[in-house]
């Protein structure tokens, strides 16, 4: 199976929306997924990578700076998603690669990311490509009212 990795474009939104409603879970619109791409991608504090097999994105990854008051500089991954079809054939660990480059390119020592406590597979394939299991920790959220 041929694909490569590039730099997200503006007119990888469908993809990405489809994506993000089909393998990630999220309900989120073309036209909202549109409007944050084309903040994201202004944003240099910020990447998003592509997988592309055959003219189709099959896959993305989307990563940001990650600055603490206690810690050198990293990169936390925020989304990765895989096509069902084109995983276990190394796209998900391409697209970590992509990262995990940017990162030392950066001059960051490290890359983070969190996942859901449901998604083993996910936590096997993240082991496999050699990431560590660190702490579990709870996330919160507020919904602000206008």
């Amino acid at each position: 199976m041929d694909y490569h990795i590039r730099t997200c474009t503006y007119s990888d939104a469908e993809a990405l929306c489809l994506l993000n409603n089909e393998e990630m879970g999220y309900s989120f619109s073309l036209d909202d997924t549109a409007k944050a791409l084309e903040e994201l991608l202004r944003d240099n504090s910020q990447r998003i990578f592509v997988a592309v097999s055959e003219d189709a994105v099959i896959g993305y990854i989307h990563a940001a700076d990650y600055r603490l008051l206690y810690a050198n500089p990293s990169k936390n991954i925020l989304g990765i998603a895989v096509s069902p079809r084109f995983r276990n054939k190394g796209v998900g660990r391409a697209l970590l690669t992509a990262v995990e480059n940017w990162a030392k390119e950066s001059g960051c020592s490290s890359v983070r990311l969190t996942s859901g406590v449901e998604r083993n597979s996910a936590h096997a394939f993240y082991r496999k490509c050699g990431y560590e299991f660190i702490k579990q920790q709870l996330n919160f959220k507020k919904i602000l009212q206008s």
